[in-house]
């Protein structure tokens, strides 16, 4: 497993769809998943710090696993199968740790929420990583270059 942590969020101009951006930690590869935009919602308002009267849906899970004597350990992508990522949020409770099935997508919401390390399985960063070699002023305008020269057919091939 390759650590990543949270690059940021794009839109992909072709499809106005969401694009969530992770990068490895030590590493110049980095990782596009295409998500909702509700999720990217979520996201976008935990990594601008954002608080709301109420809770939201992450917010409400971290809550109910803090009152459960539950933490979250880790979150993984860990496959990409038929265009599909797959990712598995890690809990440590009182009997031990269990995994639970997730979309990437909210794994990285609740992670973010519970300061919860995340990671990508070396397979998945082998198949649809990507290299972008650049400074943080320059990262976008990179982003925008390999957005622009995939073929259209491109996006939307990796589901959330």
């Amino acid at each position: 497993m390759i650590r990543v942590f949270v690059q940021g969020l794009t839109i992909d101009s072709a499809s106005n769809s969401p694009i969530l951006i992770l990068k490895e930690m030590e590493g110049e590869r980095t990782l596009p998943i295409w998500i909702g935009l509700l999720e990217a919602t979520a996201i976008a308002s935990e990594l601008e710090s954002v608080s709301f009267s109420r809770p939201m849906t992450h917010d409400l899970m971290r809550n109910l696993l803090e009152a459960l004597g539950r933490s979250v350990s880790r979150v993984e992508v860990v496959d990409l199968r038929d265009n599909t990522f797959y990712a598995l949020i890690h809990l440590l409770g009182p009997e031990g740790e269990i995994s639970i099935d997730s979309r990437p997508s909210d794994a990285i919401a609740l992670a973010l929420r519970t300061e919860a390390p995340i990671y990508v399985a070396e397979k998945v960063l082998e198949r649809s990583g990507l290299t972008v070699k650049s400074t943080d002023e320059d990262a976008e305008e990179k982003w925008k270059e390999i957005l622009e020269s995939m073929d259209p057919d491109d996006f939307g091939k990796y589901k959330m």
